[in-house]
């Protein structure tokens, strides 16, 4: 059996340990992980309307997660106002969530579940009872998207004529996230 030197095995070790090490920390990415602060982005939307004795004002703040380059998820709030004069007035006040999911750069589509509390007081002398309830709303869109601002389209599944806040079930809808 051979007699090994001690101070030499020790130095061949260490140096050996060393380069795995130094090859460990060169496959490393250098680009540090994004923050989850630096993966939110927001955005939302303010709306005012007037006509002749009508009156419509929205604050609908909103927030997102980009979880890849092609997948974000956020929540958002709503704020609405509407008055029609000698008729009625309307608050509604709710939130959603939603998905947004980009196949290509240019193309989003997207799903958002929103509930909206409806609270309508009518005039008196329209002898209508005043309302208060909850609406579901469901809503799967499509658009084209060019940097942090998305044009497109969405259709309520759950649209309901006689409860809905909106017209129809087809809205169009201008996203924008910074």
């Amino acid at each position: 059996m051979k007699n090994y030197n001690k101070p030499a095995l020790r130095l061949g070790l260490f140096a050996l340990i060393s380069l795995l090490f130094t090859v460990h920390s060169f496959g490393q990415n250098s680009d540090p992980q994004p923050t989850f602060w630096q993966q939110v982005r927001f955005g939302g939307g303010l709306g005012m309307s007037f006509g002749d004795g009508f009156t419509s004002i929205t604050v609908a703040p909103s927030a997102i997660y980009e979880v890849s380059e092609q997948f974000a998820t956020g929540i958002g709030l709503n704020f609405t106002y509407n008055k029609l004069r000698n008729n009625y007035n309307a608050t509604i006040v709710g939130g959603s969530v939603i998905g947004l999911y980009n196949p290509i750069p240019e193309l989003q589509v997207s799903a958002e579940f929103e509930e909206l509390n409806v609270s309508r007081n009518f005039d008196s002398n329209l002898g209508i009872e005043d309302d208060n309830y909850w609406y579901p709303a469901l809503f799967l869109g499509a658009g084209y998207r060019t940097g942090n601002v998305t044009f497109g389209i969405r259709y309520d599944v759950l649209y309901d004529e006689d409860r809905s806040i909106y017209a129809d079930p087809y809205i169009p809808f201008v996203r924008v996230y910074f």
